[in-house]
């Protein structure tokens, strides 16, 4: 697949409305340039295959004390995904681009906040479990709705966050010792969650000076979304863009 087959490819996935358009696909075509050839296919059955597992594996979930089901199955499939199958934050060489690519995070089994979010969000997704991304400030998270209200876990680490732990994140992040404000626990659409990994992906190559690998990521951009793309660019230049970056660094 050349360059500009899998950029055609990417922009037409992702021009789908919200509802028709595949997460998995899409953060795969990410890889592409990257790995010409890539057999999205095989990855998206790979996470076929641990849904059947994390259904398995929910099949028998009680609530624990003051557990509701909600939160019982919630919790089975995240210890199947952490702990019965491996995944885990990469701490020890959190930079590393291939933590951004989706099928080295399934091949490895490690990635950053977003990427395992996402393997966490399709597991679930495929195991009957209705779970979304949040483009939290700093730091992706996975919130699950239930009747005593939103459960947000760190795909980081692999468990469910308190309140004050939530908090202190967002504090960490903003320097505002306040409560967050409701709207950064809004569930992130499936165009802002690959902008986000995008961008992920443009501060490692910008820190390399790794010139083509960033004009890819640029182009997928400018294909998502057009004003984010002239503010990177304009920002190479040494320039000042009048737009506050979103999810910037690497989360």
């Amino acid at each position: 697949m050349t360059a500009r087959v899998d950029l055609t490819l990417f922009a037409h996935l992702c021009a789908r409305p919200e509802a028709e358009l595949d997460l998995a696909e899409a953060a795969l075509l990410i890889a592409a340039p990257e790995y010409p050839g890539l057999d999205v296919a095989r990855y998206v059955a790979r996470l076929d295959e641990l849904g059947r597992g994390a259904r398995a594996a929910i099949a028998a979930a009680r609530p624990v004390g003051n557990a509701t089901v909600e939160e019982a199955r919630l919790d089975g499939a995240v210890r199947f995904v952490y702990e019965d199958t491996g995944f885990h934050g990469n701490g020890d060489d959190y930079y590393d681009p291939r933590n951004s690519f989706l099928n080295d995070v399934l091949d490895r089994r490690t990635g950053i906040p977003i990427t395992l979010a996402l393997v966490l969000t399709e597991v679930c997704r495929r195991a009957g479990i209705e779970v979304r991304g949040v483009s939290f400030p700093g730091h992706f998270l996975v919130r699950c709705d239930t009747p005593r209200g939103a459960l947000l876990v760190d795909p980081f680490a692999g468990r469910p966050l308190s309140r004050d732990e939530v908090r202190a994140i967002y504090t960490r992040v903003t320097g505002e010792d306040r409560e967050p404000p409701a709207r950064v626990f809004e569930p992130a659409t499936k165009v802002q969650i690959l902008v986000r990994m995008l961008n992920n992906l443009r501060s490692i190559y910008e820190q390399q000076g790794d010139a083509a690998r960033l004009c890819a990521v640029l182009e997928r951009i400018q294909v998502l979304a057009p004003e984010a793309a002239l503010r990177a660019q304009i920002e190479r230049l040494g320039g000042s863009a009048p737009w506050r970056s979103g999810g910037a660094g690497i989360n």
